[in-house]
């Protein structure tokens, strides 16, 4: 018997893009999306700790979906199941998968897993993760542009930011795989997509492919001129004569 799937999404533009992965694979298996607010067989909550309050929030979601259905599977996700899953486990008498965001890519086949144990954590130590975490999406339902997630992570460490702590540092799609994405979108019908990550500006710094955002931006441009490009997540800095010229020229 197949599954019913709700799933609720906190946060960033980068969350949204992986939570869109997540339907895009349950669907694939045949599974069925059903509302956060009612019955379901497994919830999936992906979290934001980006503030105290969002926190609270990720936990008033759990606790929510513990009320629609007590007997569902409760998969956490996210940036607070990051950091935070030692807490997740003092509220959550549930069936309970916690997956951290370096392994987002396992969280389909782990929350439909058969005989699966009462508590399954998959979260490790994110500073070490060498590699994006591959998740591909199909479309983006009810929206009229698509997001494309292309980097994750900040090496920053800003003293007041968690963001290094829950995403680790910097890391970047190939540019075949960005290209293989923005392939699908197309087919789909999309014409309108927003290019994001945690760090976006930063995007390659580690890859041997010598590309960096704007060099990315540019063969994008070149590549599709039937697709509208946005660019989120930014920082002031990175917003130069390079940038300034790259937009004029397209």
């Amino acid at each position: 018997m197949k599954k019913t799937i709700a799933i609720t999404t906190l946060g960033c533009k980068v969350n949204q893009f992986e939570s869109a992965s997540f339907i895009t694979g349950f669907t694939d298996t045949g599974c069925t999306m059903v509302p956060f607010s009612g019955p379901a067989d497994i919830y999936v909550i992906n979290t934001c700790a980006v503030t105290a309050r969002a926190g609270q929030q990720s936990r008033q979601m759990v606790r929510r979906a513990m009320r629609a259905n007590p007997d569902a599977r409760i998969v956490v996700t996210g940036c607070y199941a990051q950091i935070a899953g030692e807490e997740l486990l003092e509220i959550i008498d549930n069936p309970l998968c916690i997956i951290g965001n370096g392994n987002k890519h396992l969280l389909v086949e782990t929350a439909l897993a058969e005989n699966s144990p009462e508590l399954v954590m998959l979260t490790g130590n994110i500073g070490m993760k060498k590699e994006i975490c591959p998740l591909s999406v199909r479309r983006f339902s009810g929206r009229t542009r698509s997001y494309l997630r292309i980097q994750d992570g900040c090496n920053n460490f800003c003293s007041y930011c968690i963001v290094p702590y829950s995403r680790g540092r910097s890391r970047s799609l190939p540019k075949s795989a960005v290209f293989e994405q923005v392939d699908i979108f197309l087919q789909e019908g999309c014409r309108e997509m927003v290019i994001t990550g945690i760090n976006v500006g930063k995007y390659g710094l580690e890859l041997d492919e010598g590309e960096n955002i704007y060099t990315l931006l540019d063969s994008l441009c070149r590549n599709y001129p039937e697709m509208r490009i946005r660019l989120s997540s930014v920082e002031p800095v990175e917003v130069n004569d390079q940038l300034l010229n790259l937009m004029i020229r397209h």
